[in-house]
């Protein structure tokens, strides 16, 4: 499996990593991000994630693609959850293979940096003093244009 895909609850980077594996290549890496007991001094309890799945396919499927343009790899994966994890669980994994770890590691960086920046993917923390807010959301609230999923009428 080389690409991006969404699954719900946490990420299994075991399901995924033997997709990656080629003879021909010396070099793997990959990234995990983990669900944190903290964030800006509030500590969390959980995270919640949403996304517009269809469009974040298309995009993460771009990124993957500008990274083989832009980097002499093999293969490249990116998984992301949705739903509700727990502390400790994995949100998103990436791996890349090439014949060379240099530019495995820099594809690496390069897909989960973009991931973050242009899939369309929304996180709700929950904080330990019973409150929750979405993060790095400030354009959820303006204009309606970057709205977590469930939050925009006729969404479900």
């Amino acid at each position: 499996m080389s690409g991006f895909r969404f699954v719900t609850g946490p990420v299994a980077p075991e399901d995924y990593q033997a997709h990656l594996t080629d003879l021909s290549c010396g070099g793997f890496v990959s990234f995990e991000g983990w669900v944190r007991d903290h964030n800006e001094g509030r500590e969390v309890l959980r995270l919640e994630y949403e996304a517009y799945e269809s469009l974040g396919i298309k995009e993460g499927e771009r990124i993957i693609a500008e990274a083989r343009e832009r980097f002499a790899i093999e293969h490249a994966s990116c998984v992301h959850a949705v739903g509700q994890l727990e502390l400790g669980q994995r949100a998103v994994w990436v791996g890349v293979s090439s014949h060379h770890r240099d530019a495995a590691f820099q594809a690496c960086r390069y897909i989960i940096d973009e991931v973050k920046q242009r899939v369309p993917i929304w996180k709700k923390e929950h904080y330990r003093d019973g409150d929750s807010g979405w993060v790095n959301c400030e354009a959820c609230a303006s204009a309606g244009k970057h709205t977590p999923p469930s939050r925009v009428a006729g969404a479900g």
